[in-house]
């Protein structure tokens, strides 16, 4: 498929939270824009659960434009004419990144649940030796929503001497027991489906194509909002006049629910998601990093984060709500962190990172104009 992919842990293993090691391992990236001089214009994008690094281009699988188009461009709030803008496929996914479906050099086969158990802490290791990789050695910004804020938020808290500003969007500093709640529901579908054989489908040459649909339809109501599902579909029928009084899609939101379930198996992996999801879970930087207290995850060698921050949440997002990232804010204003903070109104619900919000994208626009000008970063000149 196209753009970059990079072989990493070559030389040593990257070690991993949970003590195993991984490497040789592959990372997928793509890169928009051009690398300054000094090499001081390099925006790191941080992508969500199911995503990827195609945040400009045509999506090799669905055909569809990148997923950040609308935020991420020539002249828009991530300005690609004045920013060299990486992501990456996250580790344990798959969509080129080393993850469960891939090859495992020791034994010749598709990893599946021999893959070790990955945590956010591990995806931003890895990114951090892209950007060594890439000759970067302090990147201007970091930026993500949902998981994608998680992983801003280990870049942040693991290597503050590395990041100048962290935008996390619609994100919390450890996962809640509700997420989790759903995050496991998901999970049980894949590994109900016959089709999973114990997670050795690829090698069974079969697909939980089932159950990861239900997974994916019950994960998506989530990133919707109650007023969002009445507006779009209320109790409207689906091309029909009265209801069937059977099970199939009677009503507009069923038949929505169910094309998610279709379309979502066509580009993702079954275990790469119950990897990520469990990533997910175990994300907590408070009792990582802080002791339990999550202002000390913002403090290194008796001092405050070096590193400026806006956070940005949506009123009408229950899956992420504001009241997470106001906590993410008290505890820099604890330490005294240079930080920003606004709540959209919306009632986009979570996914409203990802549409069309204008105000949303303007504080984007005016907090990395501050930056630059701070930084004095000019227009994108090549070395």
């Amino acid at each position: 498929m196209p753009g970059h992919r990079v072989t990493l842990g070559v030389d040593r293993p990257m070690r991993l939270d949970s003590g195993a090691e991984l490497g040789p391992f592959e990372v997928a990236y793509q890169t928009y824009g051009a690398l300054n001089a000094d090499r001081s214009n390099a925006v790191l994008i941080c992508h969500a659960l199911t995503g990827d690094h195609y945040v400009l281009d045509q999506h090799p699988v669905t055909g569809k434009p990148g997923w950040w188009e609308m935020l991420v461009g020539p002249g828009r709030p991530v300005d690609t004419n004045r920013y060299f803008v990486i992501c990456s496929n996250v580790i344990g996914g798959c969509m080129g990144s080393t993850g469960p479906k891939e090859t495992n050099p020791a034994t010749g086969k598709p990893y599946g649940l021999g893959f070790p158990v990955i945590t956010i802490g591990d995806m931003v290791r890895a990114q951090k030796l892209l950007v060594e990789h890439l000759g970067i050695d302090q990147l201007f910004c970091v930026i993500g929503g949902s998981m994608g804020g998680m992983q801003v938020l280990q870049w942040a808290v693991a290597y503050p001497e590395s990041v100048f500003a962290a935008v996390p969007i619609a994100t919390a500093a450890r996962h809640s027991a509700q997420n989790i709640a759903f995050h496991e529901v998901g999970r049980q579908a894949i590994m109900a489906d016959p089709d999973w054989a114990g997670g050795n489908y690829l090698l069974e040459g079969t697909r939980p194509h089932r159950g990861l649909a239900v997974a994916r339809m019950a994960a998506h109501i989530t990133y919707l909002s109650e007023p969002a599902l009445h507006r779009k579909f209320g109790r409207n029928l689906q091309n029909r006049q009265t209801v069937t009084y059977g099970f199939d899609a009677d009503f507009q939101v069923e038949s929505y629910l169910r094309h998610q379930g279709i379309t979502f198996v066509e580009r993702f992996d079954a275990n790469s998601y119950l990897y990520i999801t469990r990533a997910m879970d175990y994300f907590d930087l408070a009792a990582d990093y802080g002791g339990g207290t999550l202002s000390n995850a913002f403090r290194k060698d008796g001092k405050g984060t070096p590193v400026r921050f806006c956070l940005a949440s949506f009123s009408s997002d229950w899956l992420f709500p504001t009241s997470e990232s106001r906590a993410i804010v008290h505890a820099l204003n604890a330490v005294a962190a240079n930080v920003s903070f606004v709540e959209i109104r919306t009632d986009k619900g979570h996914d409203s990172f990802l549409l069309d919000e204008p105000e949303f994208h303007q504080v984007i626009r005016g907090f990395l104009e501050g930056c630059a000008e701070h930084r004095g970063l000019t227009r994108t000149s090549r070395p």
